[in-house]
């Protein structure tokens, strides 16, 4: 039995597909709050649903925030899920400026509800989102899992740090088998409408300006989602253990002697966002109105991934080029939107 949480989210749905296309018995659980387009989120619902009509009980959907400890407890004590693929989270950096509560809430409370479930239930493996947002103000490039990550530039970024920190405890306590993935800049079909690749293209469609920040200086790992749903696949029965060769007079902050492992998850090929906004355009065939910003509080000039612990452990490189990803991003929001 497989449980997802963020079911109706970005990579949590795409996910699901995943295992159910291979037979696989799925629990998801959303809270399908407003955070954006509900109706994004229930078109997502219903074609996970629709696996049912193969067959019976394939995928069950359970209404619920990861708050909700008592209402989490029972789903697991009911299901028993062995493997547990949290992905729900309150995403966005720069809305975590305007209601941080919300990312204590969910990010923090909730995903602590997650850990003591699955060491009260048993849980064979827990995957867990991080974000690529943990390096903060690092300068390093590409980023490595054995740098510190101790700058955050946002409450997100602390929030999903936090996590990392708290799952490591539990791994540690109770030996609780976790995996944690600093994802890069995920992006398709389906993807969430305030993320950059969906407002440009809709801006642009329209002939309304898009906003470039920091005067369009800036880079991003642009990591297509399929590739990171083959990888999380790829994961699964890669169950953490414990590591007898942990040096504790030079720790490696990417290893522990607790079964737990962060990795990054990410495409090892940043783009500068001018190139990305082009091949929009060039999909389009439109070119873009640019109004150019200063550099938003919380936000990062640049992430980059060395993906190569990920690699090495799984036998697996994010291949999607840019062009590849763009256009299937851009037939499936034209068909999706009805352009």
């Amino acid at each position: 039995m497989y449980l997802v949480t963020g079911c109706a989210g970005f990579i949590g749905f795409h996910f699901c597909l995943k295992l159910l296309r291979s037979g696989k018995r799925v629990i998801g659980i959303d809270n399908l709050n407003n955070y954006y387009d509900l109706n994004l989120k229930r078109d997502r619902l219903t074609q996970l649903e629709n696996f049912n009509k193969v067959k019976s009980e394939l995928f069950q959907f359970k209404k619920c925030s990861l708050e909700d400890e008592n209402t989490i407890f029972k789903i697991f004590n009911k299901y028993k899920p062995e493997f547990v693929i949290n992905l729900a989270a309150q995403a966005g950096v720069r809305y975590s400026l305007e209601n941080p509560s919300a990312y204590i809430q969910s990010n923090i409370v909730g995903f602590n509800n997650i850990l003591e479930a699955c060491i009260n239930n048993p849980t064979k493996h827990l995957i867990y989102a991080s974000s690529s947002s943990v390096y903060g103000g690092n300068k390093k490039m590409p980023f490595s899992e054995s740098d510190e990550v101790n700058h955050p530039l946002s409450l997100y970024a602390a929030t999903k740090r936090a996590n990392e920190l708290v799952a490591h405890s539990y791994s540690h306590i109770y030996g609780l088998a976790a995996t944690g993935l600093r994802f890069f800049t995920v992006y398709g079909p389906w993807v969430r409408p305030d993320m950059a690749i969906s407002l440009f293209t809709k801006a642009i469609i329209e002939k309304k300006p898009i906003k470039v920040f920091n005067n369009g200086n800036m880079m991003r790992d642009f990591t297509y989602i399929d590739d990171i749903v083959e990888s999380l696949n790829l994961l699964l029965n890669k169950v953490p253990k414990k590591n007898k060769k942990f040096s504790f007079e030079n720790p490696d902050p990417s290893k522990s002697w607790a079964p737990h492992r962060i990795f990054n998850i990410g495409n090892s090929n940043p783009v500068k966002l001018m190139e990305f906004i082009d091949e929009i355009e060039n999909k389009l065939g439109i070119k873009a109105i640019k109004e150019y910003l200063p550099m938003q509080p919380g936000d990062a000039k640049v992430t980059y991934a060395d993906t190569s612990n990920l690699e090495e452990f799984i036998n697996f490189k994010p291949k999607t080029s840019l062009e590849e990803g763009v256009e299937k991003f851009i037939k499936w929001y034209k068909s999706y939107y009805k352009v």
